[in-house]
């Protein structure tokens, strides 16, 4: 059974933040940023057990061809996107934003 897949706020500005970015280096970047996403925010949801548990029922899923990473919780009834982060920071900061 797949469940829905639920963007805490904090997350949708990542998104957005991320999205604006690229947008701004390149047209169409962002785009392809959220096409990119879209497809791992897929697989989270197709097969959320699927990703390494990182720090306690957190999960990493990664987005293809951008260095960034998903952070969520896999539950019995849904699948919970926490944050959008750069692979390059301490995934250890997330919880304190």
């Amino acid at each position: 059974m797949t469940r829905p897949v639920i963007v805490r706020a904090r997350a949708e500005r990542d998104i957005r933040i991320i999205f604006e970015w690229y947008e701004s280096q390149q047209l169409g970047l962002g785009e392809e940023f959220l096409s990119r996403l879209r497809e791992s925010l897929e697989a989270v949801r197709v097969l959320p057990e699927s990703a390494p548990l990182i720090y306690k029922s957190v999960r990493r899923a990664i987005v293809s061809k951008f260095p960034y990473l998903v952070f969520y919780i896999s539950q019995p009834v849904r699948v919970v996107i926490l944050a959008i982060l750069h692979s390059s920071r301490n995934p250890a900061s997330w919880p304190r934003r």
